[in-house]
């Protein structure tokens, strides 16, 4: 779906097909008409966006065979769907019965991640519609933080240059433009604005900025009106926000809370687990550790790093960090400026909630449904050409 800021800007919003198990070509089409369309149907939308992740033999695939890419390009036209993003953080193997820390393998100092987010690079401008002349591709935020020794580091560097290089040449060849979106993430090497600040600061804006996660930003418990401020400052632009939500349990040490808790620690998904505590936020990387007790749960709030669905409440007395969300959008669009003009839904977890819907389609349109109300909130106007 597409919206037109009060600047003139074209925001557009979508989905990420991450929720959807497809690692090859046929799958990704057959994923189209199963969910995508049936999910713009339910909307009542001429067209949707959709943020696809293709694992990286589909990449291969389309980035050596022209006609497979006019395949997928003519299966997206057919069935109403347009594709600005692209999710480059997993790899591969991201609906493994165990994912957990293997998602952040290649990291940004192994060759194959320049060259898997090169290729997914170059795919996209194929698959921009017609009237667009740029889009964004978000990656992890370097690597997991251990290992991560001064030579990774190094690569790791020496790697963004190559993409910035890279990306300068696909425009030049193309006529398009792509950035890339380094996406904080708790436990890893940049989990925070503050730390996107210090490890990515100096990078090309044009090409290089940060894939925003407001699940993210909210289990390290970082103010959006803060973190947005830190990031404009030290000009690194918001190339891509993903519409998400945590889940918070105020109380922890309440029964009800870690029974719900519990219900929450699955195996397939990483599940980092923050809390506030005398200035600090204390940390375990999944929640299963929290709740053996490695956090405390008579101080502050938990929050945990479990992509809840948009638009309804997790079993009480757990809550959703929603509201931050709310202020995120708010200072992203509610400005005199549109400081970012895709946006992502990523609920990817609905097959691993305590109890996964009947109906998918159903509930992702809900959840966009949920983020059309608040872009028409903040003054938008749904563009309907």
């Amino acid at each position: 779906m597409r919206f037109l800021h009060p600047d003139g800007t074209t925001v557009h919003l979508g989905y990420c097909s991450n929720v959807h198990q497809a690692e090859d070509l046929k799958g990704v089409i057959a994923q189209l008409a199963q969910y995508a369309e049936p999910v713009r149907e339910r909307l009542g939308a001429d067209r949707l966006g959709i943020g696809l992740w293709l694992a990286r033999p589909v990449v291969t695939e389309l980035a050596d065979d022209e006609a497979a890419l006019e395949r997928l390009k003519a299966e997206l036209r057919a069935r109403g769907l347009e594709t600005v993003t692209l999710n480059a953080f997993p790899y591969a193997g991201f609906h493994r019965e165990v994912v957990k820390k293997d998602v952040y393998l290649p990291d940004w100092a192994d060759e194959a991640r320049l060259k898997y987010t090169l290729d997914c690079a170059r795919v996209l401008t194929a698959l921009l519609p017609d009237d667009v002349g740029h889009g964004s591709v978000s990656t992890l935020p370097l690597a997991w933080r251990t290992p991560w020794t001064p030579a990774c580091a190094d690569e790791a560097r020496h790697a963004l240059d190559r993409l910035t290089t890279g990306l300068a040449a696909l425009e030049a060849w193309t006529g398009r433009r792509i950035r890339v979106g380094f996406e904080p993430e708790p436990g890893c090497v940049v989990e925070t604005t503050t730390q996107a600040v210090r490890e990515l600061r100096g990078l090309d804006p044009d090409r290089l900025g940060v894939c925003l996660d407001a699940c993210h930003l909210a289990v390290q418990f970082e103010e959006p009106a803060e973190a947005l401020r830190r990031l404009a400052e030290a000009g690194l632009p918001v190339v891509k926000l993903q519409a998400s939500c945590a889940v918070e349990a105020q109380h922890p040490a309440d029964p009800a809370a870690r029974a719900a808790l519990h219900r929450l620690a699955e195996p397939r998904f990483l599940h980092q687990t923050r809390t506030p505590a005398d200035g600090d936020v204390l940390a375990v990387d999944d929640l299963p550790d929290a709740l053996d007790g490695d956090l405390p749960a008579d101080g502050g709030p938990w929050r945990v790093h479990f992509h809840a669905p948009l638009h309804t409440e997790p079993e009480p007395p757990l809550r959703t960090t929603a509201g931050q969300l709310d202020q995120v959008l708010a200072g992203l669009l509610g400005g005199a400026s549109a400081g970012c003009d895709h946006i992502e839904v990523e609920t990817y977890t609905w097959s691993v909630l305590p109890e996964p819907p009947t109906d998918l389609p159903g509930g992702i349109a809900a959840e966009l449904a949920w983020a059309r109300d608040r872009l028409t909130r903040l003054g938008l106007k749904e563009d309907p050409s």
